[in-house]
């Protein structure tokens, strides 16, 4: 009995096991990878805009509720994790400060800190589940990659198709000979499996009409004469269209049956998305939908720089009626950078605490943009100089400019440049990057420059080459702007290397850019009048592009403070001599008797970009300089000028060819460049180079100069020799009064670091009438 009864608890033993073993397979399946699908306390999605179908705001559902996590302390490791409990292999990335849109309700999470590997989120350190100091501003998303584990069924529903809208588009409706861009006009259509829907326009509105002209890359919508388009909604035929029967100017460019996807959109007129408003989806069959209304049709006003396809002429237009109070600095392309702002005649940056799309948006529309598609901290466009002027910025949305806005005055302590906010907003689409293309190189950054002519005319383009004479870092700039691939590292004038394409014929030459445009057909060029000596394949030009670069600046106020003269006899100066660093009358001097006047002063060059500054030329052709006994790496690094107040220039210094290097460097940045024994030469992001007064070539040879008022220009990389995010910050100018005897040295400032006001009271200085400097 005793055996038989342990017999039996036994199979009732085993019995229950495999019952819970069975149990547990079939709620929690474990497919090939390193996370469980996650238990049913447990639930992960994806939401927000404007966003594809692998990245998203991160919502977990936990104790009957759905919640978010908030972004402090977040990591890669962390999006890891959540991307598995969602299915994906791996994360690529992650995203702060709600880049997704805010949610709603609880943050369940703070302060994640994932290993990496482990199986579920709940397995990381965290604060404790709801214990969160956050708000939804703060809302973390993740960017996983597009490849899903193997056999992950996937009970976590990453937000219904039923419920999401992300790519939207207007479809023009009158169309000519030829179609013009920007699209400004049209139907206003939403991406629907492998087509296009309509939404109905049943209590459409202005403020529907501005998110979508927003998320287009417009800043402002207009009205649109409904009767005009009703006309064509209640004719639309069953066939499809054939192309331009009858008159030359139709209608409808494209007839199609309508496909009703949306209904009861209700938008604040803030959003940046039209997924962030209010609106309900057609069910089921929707043939018979929007009985009362028609398909939504939305007319846009373009900002100046897309008014016409010369935008950099409207540009220029633009800024001879009158400066704006705020611009961006520091994108690679049109519409992005850090934003700076114009006080007391100053230019200065914005602090990011409490930085979000709704302030971002602002920013874009008042500067001739859409909607912001990301408000970024942490200095993501590079740190800017000078004052920083406004704090905690929090606009509604609806304000015509920044300035509007509620914000607080800065202190020392708020806020350092690491902390500049920046933005990317919503341009037009303008098709410049179909006109060019590269060839040959070793990856998609690199290669041949190839331009295409006569796209325009429905014809199909010709491809050919640019010729490289006169090719440099500016027209480089411009190329990869147009090519979407950020920055240059170098324009390059022969391309034999790259010889793997059988384009071979030379269709454009003399391109000249002022480093702006937004396409190379924008910049001055030979037209149809091809000249170019080399036209040879070998000669074309090539780039290498960057998505970030350095940019350099010079401590202004320390060239004000070290200024003096310094008579120094001739026979001091024999290495100076040799290296071009007097001015030209010394050859005429009694050498070894006699002295040149000197004004002398320290220059510190930061490096605040997001490359290191490094020379063009390799160490195979750096020159060595016996005299002063080291290399130097570029032939011309700075120019030191004395000019008038009309800007005649009567002395000027070296065309500096300096040993470049690490002198001292932020906090937590390490050295990388030292000129000794042959070291490696550039400027680290967060170090500078300094170079003191007391050395040779330090200074402007004087001896020739007459007593007068004066400018003191400092300009660094003057022939663009190195690639930099931002040019216009090179130079730097003081004013300075010379008696003959002494100088005085004061007001220096970054060139573009005041207003234009204030730069044309700098140029019009009358002089000192004595040596105290208010």
């Amino acid at each position: 009995m005793g055996s038989c009864g342990t017999w039996a608890w036994q199979e009732l033993l085993v019995l229950l096991s495999s019952l819970l073993w069975l149990w547990a397979d079939s709620a929690q399946p474990t497919p090939p990878g390193p996370t469980p699908n996650p238990g049913p306390q447990l639930k992960f999605r994806l939401a927000g805009y404007p966003r594809k179908h692998n990245e998203g705001r991160v919502e977990v559902f936990y104790n009957d509720e759905w919640g978010t996590i908030c972004d402090d302390d977040f990591t890669l490791a962390n999006a890891h994790v959540l991307c598995r409990h969602l299915g994906f292999v791996a994360a690529v990335g992650w995203a702060h400060s709600a880049k997704y849109g805010k949610g709603v309700g609880r943050i369940w999470l703070d302060n994640v800190n994932c290993a990496g590997g482990e199986k579920s989120i709940g397995d990381c350190k965290h604060r404790g589940w709801g214990n969160s100091d956050c708000s939804h501003e703060e809302d973390a998303g993740v960017v996983c990659k597009d490849e899903r584990i193997p056999g992950f069924k996937d009970s976590n529903v990453i937000e219904s198709e039923q419920s999401h809208v992300e790519e939207v588009r207007l479809r023009p409706v009158v169309s000519g000979a030829r179609r013009q861009l920007p699209v400004s006009e049209g139907i206003v259509e939403v991406r629907y499996k492998d087509g296009w829907a309509q939404i109905c326009d049943e209590g459409w509105d202005s403020r529907n009409s501005r998110v979508v002209c927003g998320m287009m890359g417009f800043p402002a919508e207009k009205k649109v004469n409904r009767n005009f388009y009703k006309l064509v909604s209640k004719s639309q035929p069953k066939q499809k269209h054939r192309e331009d029967v009858g008159p030359r100017k139709r209608l409808f460019s494209e007839r199609q049956q309508l496909n009703y996807r949306l209904h009861s959109v209700s938008c604040t007129g803030t959003e940046v998305h039209l997924s962030m408003c209010a609106f309900e989806f057609y069910r089921g069959n929707a043939s018979a939908a929007c009985r009362a209304g028609m398909p939504a049709v939305v007319s846009c006003v373009p900002g100046p720089l897309f008014t016409t396809a010369n935008g950099h002429k409207k540009k220029q237009r633009q800024q001879q009626q009158g400066q704006q109070r705020i611009r961006l600095k520091g994108g690679a392309k049109v519409g992005e950078g850090r934003v700076e702002v114009l006080k007391s005649s100053e230019w200065g940056t914005i602090c990011d605490d409490r930085w979000n799309l709704l302030s971002a948006s602002v920013v874009c529309r008042e500067l001739g943009f859409g909607s912001a598609k990301e408000a970024l901290t942490g200095a993501r466009m590079g740190q800017g100089t000078g004052p920083i002027h406004l704090n905690e910025v929090q606009c509604l949305g609806t304000e015509k400019s920044l300035w509007s806005c509620p914000f607080k005055n800065i202190t020392q302590e708020d806020c350092k440049h690491t902390e500049d906010a920046a933005v990317r907003c919503n341009i037009p689409y303008m098709g410049y990057e179909t006109l060019i293309r590269l060839s040959g190189g070793r990856s998609r950054f690199e290669g041949r420059v190839e331009v295409a002519l006569g796209a325009g005319d429905g014809d199909q383009p010709r491809w050919g080459l640019v010729c490289g004479e006169g090719w440099g870092t500016l027209e480089a700039m411009v190329a990869c702007r147009q090519l979407g691939l950020g920055f240059a590292n170098h324009g390059l004038q022969e391309t034999w290397y790259w010889d793997a394409s059988n384009v071979t014929e030379m269709v454009l030459s003399g391109v000249k850019c002022a480093g702006h445009e937004m396409s190379l057909s924008h910049c001055q060029h030979h037209g149809t009048s091809l000249s170019c000596r080399n036209t040879g394949t070998r000669f074309a030009a090539g780039v290498i592009c960057s998505e970030t670069a350095s940019d350099l600046l010079l401590h202004a106020s320390l060239v004000q403070e070290t200024a003096y003269i310094e008579d120094r006899p001739l026979h001091m100066l024999y290495c100076a001599a040799e290296e071009n660093c007097l001015a030209s009358s010394a050859r005429l001097a009694n050498w070894p008797y006699g002295h040149r006047r000197l004004l002398r002063f320290s220059s510190q060059i930061h490096n605040n970009g997001r490359a290191d500054f490094r020379p063009k030329a390799g160490r195979h052709s750096w020159v060595w300089h016996e005299c002063h006994r080291h290399y130097h790496s570029m032939d011309i690094f700075t120019h030191y000028d004395i000019l008038t107040p009309n800007g005649t220039k009567v002395a000027e210094g070296h065309k500096a060819s300096f040993c470049l290097e690490d002198t001292e460097c932020e906090e937590g940045v390490a050295k990388r460049y030292e000129c000794a024994n042959f070291g490696e030469q550039g400027i680290t992001v967060g170090c500078w180079d300094l170079y003191r007064h007391d050395i040779d070539c330090q200074w402007i040879d004087i001896t020739d100069v007459k007593p007068g008022n004066y400018i003191l220009q400092v300009v660094i990389n003057p022939n663009f020799e190195v690639a930099e995010s931002d040019f216009t910050n090179n130079a730097m100018k003081c004013n300075c009064k010379y008696d003959g005897h002494r100088i005085w040295v004061h007001s220096c400032h970054i060139g573009d670091a005041l207003s234009e006001e204030a730069n044309r009271r700098f140029e019009r200085y009358p002089g000192q009438l004595n040596n105290q400097i208010s």
